[in-house]
């Protein structure tokens, strides 16, 4: 007959297991291996300057101790360096920084992939849409030009770099559609470059911009533009604190260029959990803040479980904007 210590014995040592810390149990995840920043464009592109901050501040600040690489893989509209991505089985190791096309190609029917075949990662900033017309134009306001919008819609050039169905272009057909204007009948010029579009607003080619505040405050400042509204949920700061928002002036209309990270399908909590804790700090980094200030982005910061429901809004909400505009089916 067994003691009656020895028929304890089982259940001491089971208590004793529970009451070990959580970490101990399943240990924290960290990289293994080099960690690669995928970036769908080229070198010297505002989405290269970005990767090469993030991989810079991983290294320098010792957010990650193992390599982190950058690769471009421009091309196809950002659609080379998604398709990369989802090649790629080491989960956890590698990510792609990118931004609403991430949405958008696949609204379009540019890829198969959607974002659902990913880990969403981190929202790392933003760059909202603003409108600018000529110092000299008539539409003095956000609203002159909604009226005019609604009265005659293609009484207005619009212009934009790039190309149709960026997020410049959805922020006017936002707008447009917020006030029920005739969607469809848009007049829209697309440039290549924001250099480009700039230069036909002050030449007088265009009436009104959509465009990135960097691509215009100068302007702005020097007496040759006025930017009549931003696509911001709320006033902007520093140099863009005086531009009124789409919502306050009575249009709910938003609309920005997103900078997001997403990884590989399938990552762990441990991974995400990980990757969530290196972003948090990252966006923290005195250097990441003088850089977006510079560039006139919005230092805002989504964790992974943020950034998957904001691309599920985002993607709902430009569905049905690209279907308007009569892009997407």
């Amino acid at each position: 007959m067994k003691s009656r210590s020895s028929l304890f014995r089982p259940i001491a040592l089971a208590l004793s297991l529970l009451a070990l810390p959580a970490a101990a149990a399943s240990p924290a995840w960290k990289p293994e291996r080099n960690v690669e920043l995928i970036i769908p464009t080229a070198a010297g592109s505002g989405s290269d300057r970005t990767g090469r901050l993030i991989q810079s501040l991983m290294q320098d600040k010792n957010l990650v101790d193992r390599p982190v690489t950058v690769v471009n893989k421009p091309g196809g509209g950002g659609t080379i360096g998604l398709n990369y991505l989802t090649q790629q089985t080491d989960t956890g190791h590698h990510f792609l920084v990118t931004s609403p096309t991430l949405l958008t190609n696949h609204i379009l029917g540019k890829t198969t992939v959607t974002y659902r075949d990913l880990t969403p990662v981190a929202v790392i900033g933003a760059d909202f849409v603003v409108f600018s017309v000529r110092a000299d134009s008539p539409v003095k306001t956000g609203m002159e030009l909604v009226d005019r919008l609604k009265k005659d819609a293609d009484s207005v050039n619009f212009a934009l770099a790039n190309a149709l169905g960026n997020h410049n272009h959805i922020a006017i057909g936002e707008v447009a559609r917020a006030v029920g204007a005739d969607i469809k009948n848009l007049k829209v010029v697309v440039f290549n470059s924001s250099g480009q579009v700039a230069t036909s607003l002050l030449g007088g080619h265009v009436d009104v911009i959509a465009s990135p505040a960097s691509q215009v405050l100068q302007h702005a400042k020097s007496g040759k533009a006025r930017i009549i509204a931003v696509a911001s949920e709320r006033r902007l700061t520093g140099a863009l604190a005086s531009i009124p928002t789409w919502k306050e002036q009575g249009v709910p209309a938003v609309s920005a260029n997103w900078r997001n990270v997403v990884g590989t399908k399938g990552m762990s909590d441990a991974q995400v959990a990980y990757w969530d804790k290196v972003f948090a700090q990252l966006v923290q980094q005195p250097e990441w803040k003088k850089a977006a200030d510079a560039s006139l982005t919005e230092n805002i910061y989504l964790n992974s479980a943020e950034t998957r429901k904001q691309l599920d809004q985002l993607y709902e909400q430009l569905t049905v904007t690209l279907r308007a505009l009569g892009l997407a089916k």
